[in-house]
């Protein structure tokens, strides 16, 4: 026993001085919590919401500190003052783009637009941008588009007959079949079995990477070999893998190069283009992974927002009332919302932004690689360290947002009730890797609220003030609560 005692003590203290050799003897890291033999710091965080102990390190630490997740260091970037020095006034210039998952790494092997780096994505994003404009993403084109969605959406919820429903179903399909038709140039019934799976494979692994087991899994990825909620995650993957090869297989049988119609086409154009380089960006493989890309991005991300969006306003039926009393007196009854009617509408449009930093919807953003030895203020960060960027204590800055942890449209108004723009206001991360469907997001958010609440009163199941808007969980995203609702005609 006595000889087990001391194994455990000297691998333990070869342990720690690996962690210190790896610290210290290649650069200079932050300050932070001290670190344990292989856990790191996991038993000093609170899994099941990381926002939350990241905070309270960054109270202590200061605006730049690491932390263990098992034995791989990351620096943390807290504050707006960090954020943006690294983000936007260094993005350019410092190599920090990669993206570590130990999850996608295993399926994904750095392709499409959220997990490439270097010139893989330097490539894809600039011509999924290309093809998005093309397909009419921030121009009338979409917000027709979008305006077409939001009618069939009001049709549904009529169709509710001012019964308590689930709005997740609902909500799910208005962004999807937006996206739909810039990929595939067609939209999807709500009724369509095929199509509601695949929203729900994008539900269910939204769900599964903001567990606690899910922090661990990338912490330890010997994880990847027990049971556990990622078999579903790549389950569920293979099956959307399915779906979109489906769709691609149509087109190839279908495909006019002097007349592509969405996505697929343009990009398959460009596979032909480019067959005989064998170091091309654009394959098969490169293409079904930047679909579900987009899908991911624009999907699940917007749905959650707005059903959170809508929890919210139940909560605060003075907020929705005022919002309302604005939308009929700028657009009235019977004409649909357009973007332009958002400069009419302040105080609109200061609740579809404090939604978002309300709900904080992604608190750290996917880690960014060191891809070279960082100098960053007085610390040196080695090649290969991992950046975590806590957005939550952008948007929950107490002297930017006076009061962060309440629901106040006021934080997006001046003294006169004008609309207030802030530099902090950072839902969709900021820099070269901002997410590259920020415009239209901002755009489905504002036209679904105003055209649900043109046309509905939304009416709790219970008394507003007991309405718990608390996240269930806070991993990579913040998940609302289930509840029901009403939705009462005007």
């Amino acid at each position: 026993m006595d000889l087990f005692i001391v194994l455990v003590i000297c691998l333990s203290c070869l342990i720690l001085f690996s962690l210190w050799n790896a610290s210290y003897g290649k650069g200079k890291l932050p300050p932070g919590p001290i670190p344990l033999p292989i856990v790191g710091n996991i038993l000093q965080l609170n899994t099941k919401n990381i926002s939350k102990s990241l905070s309270m390190l960054g109270k202590d630490y200061g605006p730049v500190f690491t932390v263990y997740f098992g034995m791989k260091p990351t620096v943390v970037l807290y504050g707006y003052k960090a954020v943006k020095e690294a983000l936007i006034d260094r993005g350019e210039k410092e190599n920090m783009n990669g993206v570590i998952s130990v999850l996608f790494s295993k399926r994904l092997s750095g392709i499409g637009i959220v997990f490439s780096n270097g010139k893989k994505w330097k490539h894809t994003r600039c011509f999924s941008l290309m093809v998005l404009r093309n397909m009419g993403m921030g121009k009338k084109t979409i917000e027709d588009r979008i305006q077409e969605e939001a009618l069939y959406l009001v049709e549904l919820l009529r169709k509710t007959n001012a019964s308590p429903c689930d709005p997740t179903s609902i909500l799910s399909c208005v962004p999807c079949n937006v996206i739909c038709f810039v990929i595939f140039q067609t939209r999807f019934d709500h009724s369509d079995q095929k199509f509601q799976n695949f929203i729900k494979y994008f539900h269910e692994n939204c769900e599964i990477l903001s567990t606690p087991w899910i922090q661990l899994y990338n912490a330890f990825p010997l994880l990847h070999y027990l049971p556990g909620c990622h078999k579903d995650f790549f389950k569920n993957f293979a099956h959307q893998k399915e779906f979109i090869l489906g769709k691609i297989k149509e087109h190839q049988e279908t495909l006019d190069i002097n007349n592509p119609r969405d996505f697929i086409d343009y990009f398959l154009i460009k596979m032909e283009k480019e067959k005989h380089n064998k170091e091309s960006e654009f394959t098969m493989e490169n293409l079904v992974i930047t679909i579900l890309d987009l899908f991911g991005a624009g999907t699940d991300t917007m749905s959650t927002t707005m059903r959170y969006g809508l929890l919210l306003l139940l909560k605060h039926p003075e907020i929705a009332a005022k919002v309302q009393k604005e939308i009929h007196h700028v657009i009235g009854r019977h004409r649909s919302p357009c973007m332009q009617d958002r400069s009419c509408m302040p105080y609109t449009d200061a609740v579809v932004h404090e939604i978002q930093r309300y709900i904080d919807l992604i608190p750290t953003i996917l880690p960014h690689a060191v891809t070279q030895d960082m100098q960053f203020r007085e610390f040196l960060i080695p090649k290969g360290t991992n950046i975590l960027i806590h957005l939550s204590s952008v948007l929950h800055d107490e002297k930017e947002f006076p009061n962060p942890e309440r629901f106040d449209p006021g934080h997006f108004l001046d003294e006169s009730g004008n609309f207030k723009k802030s530099d902090y206001f950072m839902p969709f991360s900021a820099g070269k890797r901002i997410c590259a469907g920020e415009s239209l997001a901002r755009m489905e958010l504002f036209l679904i609220l105003t055209s649900i609440l043109q046309n509905f009163t939304l009416k709790p199941l219970v008394d507003p003030k007991d309405i718990d808007v608390t996240p269930i969980s806070n991993g990579l995203s913040s998940i609302p609560p289930f509840y029901e609702l009403c939705f009462i005609p005007v």
